[in-house]
């Protein structure tokens, strides 16, 4: 274990300063699918006022369909209920026409599924199979859409010049599907931004042999990626993308949901933490923490428990 990526927002950045948690382990992430273009200028700026050589990830939304302009206190679903959302209240403008009844729609990471019952360009009419709040700035995914899709949405072109403009250290490529997006992105960037290929999707996963020779780093985002594959699915999905990535001496990260328990607790639970040895003893290079630092209550402690278990791991014996 090499690095951590501490996803910085609300929490980690503005109520917990970087100098309270600050190492050399350190890649501090901006979500790019979150605010505006100024202010993710001010994050970057904000990050190096408070720790001038800070590795800083532009993490770029990408084709992700997600929610916006949704009232504050979001959509409320009813298992069994219909809702209708706004084709406006998408980040992509044309998603209503790729859909058709009968069609199954997971979001936030699978913890929603719903089916598609009508759209048009005024709204789109779910049937919930869930209970629960969608918010923005969640993703909504239908399987096998994203080849009518372009790869790069407006706000990702905006974000790669605030990379290049700004010197960064790395930019994450969001729903890669083939190497030909990777080559597409890469193209853009200036010299010297490290490209991290996140591996989301089916279909990178199929052209993972084309993918790893293009990058250095790759990110396995499970949450995405269950949405594709089906969460139980996606052990034996990571262990092959990481035997993968190993032989072509690629750098692995892995995302989602590592300490979730620590986005409200200040301890993480057995299982966490049995599942956090295990990672660090796989050679995988690093973990992301996402919502755990950026919205999360106890960063403090978070910061600890992975820089603790670094030790811990780091001074185990054979004897």
């Amino acid at each position: 274990m090499k690095k951590f990526i501490l996803t910085v927002g609300p929490s980690l950045l503005y109520e917990v300063p970087l100098r309270e948690i600050h190492s050399g382990r350190n890649i501090y992430r901006i979500n790019g699918a979150h605010g505006s273009i100024g202010q993710i200028e001010e994050h970057i700026a904000e990050i190096r006022s408070q720790v001038p050589d800070a590795e800083i990830l532009m993490d770029l939304p990408g084709n992700k369909v997600r929610t916006k302009d949704v009232p504050d206190n979001g959509i409320t679903l009813v298992k069994g209920k219909e809702f209708s959302i706004p084709s406006r209240c998408f980040n992509y403008s044309d998603f209503y026409r790729h859909l058709k009844p009968g069609m199954t729609a997971w979001a936030n990471d699978s913890i929603y599924e719903f089916e598609v019952v009508r759209a048009d360009a005024d709204s789109i009419t779910f049937f919930s199979r869930s209970d629960g709040v969608l918010i923005n700035g969640k993703g909504v995914h239908i399987r096998d859409m994203h080849q009518d899709i372009p790869f790069l949405f407006d706000k990702d072109m905006e974000l790669i010049r605030i990379a290049n403009k700004f010197h960064l250290e790395y930019v994450g490529l969001s729903f890669v599907r083939s190497a030909e997006n990777v080559r597409e992105a890469k193209a853009l960037l200036a010299d010297g931004i490290k490209v991290i290929s996140k591996i989301e999707t089916k279909d990178a996963v199929n052209d993972i042999d084309n993918i790893l020779p293009l990058v250095e780093y790759i990110l396995v985002d499970r949450g995405d990626l269950s949405t594709d594959i089906g969460i139980m699915n996606i052990p034996r999905y990571q262990k092959y993308i990481v035997g993968k990535a190993q032989y072509h001496d690629v750098k692995v990260f892995l995302a989602t949901q590592v300490l979730k328990n620590m986005e409200l607790r200040p301890i993480p639970t057995i299982g966490e933490i049995e599942a956090l040895y295990e990672i660090y003893k796989s050679g995988v290079y690093g973990v992301q923490m996402s919502e755990e630092t950026a919205v999360g209550k106890y960063v403090r402690e978070t910061a600890a428990v992975l820089n603790d278990m670094y030790e811990c791991v780091k001074s185990e014996t054979i004897d």
